[in-house]
């Protein structure tokens, strides 16, 4: 039980929330989770579920990793040198890439399957005859849910253009994030001098909150969108 206190204190620094925050998010009564981040009580095995649920960590994490160092470790494709092969569709002449949809019933699939081929092959796909995207560029459609990043809508298809160098992040164009444990997430993003992923809503009514990069499978830079909504 080393490490739990001091991972609590950090988990809730990365969403930068209160005790009580946390402890109504994880139905907990706020002065026991209170006790759980001093090191003055421990919790049962109940309590200790619904704190790995809530954190998305592993009980064993919680337990016995130091998540603050842990998290610190850089991924090997923060620069783009270790390059895994990204799985896509062309067309019948193998000459042209096909544009895979991620509509919001397969984000979930998306996550686990990222690295599929099979996955990738049975998504939608069509090809997207605008002069603004390159033909040497990898592109990928995304369906996102909320109201973080209004006035886009949930609903809209977000155009992404597949990212394998992340120090080349552009801080004024939002992205697709595809995260271990938050799904398909759309924000605006950079990389802070800890070597964390900040993400910003343009909705002021959500919160500004900060990712391990070792939490992060795959970013992709928004270059439009389509919306079945009008104003």
């Amino acid at each position: 039980m080393h490490y739990l206190s001091d991972n609590l204190i950090y988990l809730r620094s990365l969403r930068k929330q209160t005790p009580k925050q946390i402890a109504e998010h994880c139905q907990l009564n706020v002065s026991t989770y209170r006790k759980y981040e001093n090191g003055k009580s421990l919790p049962r095995t109940g309590n200790l579920l619904k704190l790995s649920q809530c954190f998305s960590r592993t009980i064993d994490e919680l337990l016995s990793l130091n998540l603050k160092e842990a998290d610190k470790q850089v991924p090997d494709n923060l620069k783009g040198e270790k390059i895994r092969i990204l799985p896509i569709v062309v067309d019948e002449t193998e000459e042209n890439e096909h544009v895979s949809l991620v509509p919001v019933k397969a984000s979930a699939g998306y996550t686990a399957g990222y690295a599929d081929a099979e996955f990738i092959a049975d998504l939608p796909r069509f090809s997207l005859p605008f002069a603004e995207l390159s033909n040497h560029r990898t592109y990928r459609v995304f369906q996102i849910e909320g109201d973080s990043m209004l006035p886009i809508k949930a609903g809209s298809y977000i155009i992404s253009e597949y990212i394998q160098n992340w120090e080349t992040l552009n801080k004024k164009q939002p992205h697709i994030i595809i995260t271990k444990d938050d799904g398909v997430v759309f924000k605006r993003i950079h990389i802070n001098e800890q070597n964390m992923l900040e993400l910003e809503s343009d909705n002021k009514e959500f919160d500004t909150y900060t990712l391990p990069l070792n939490q992060v499978m795959e970013i992709w830079q928004a270059r439009g969108y389509v919306s079945f909504e009008f104003d």
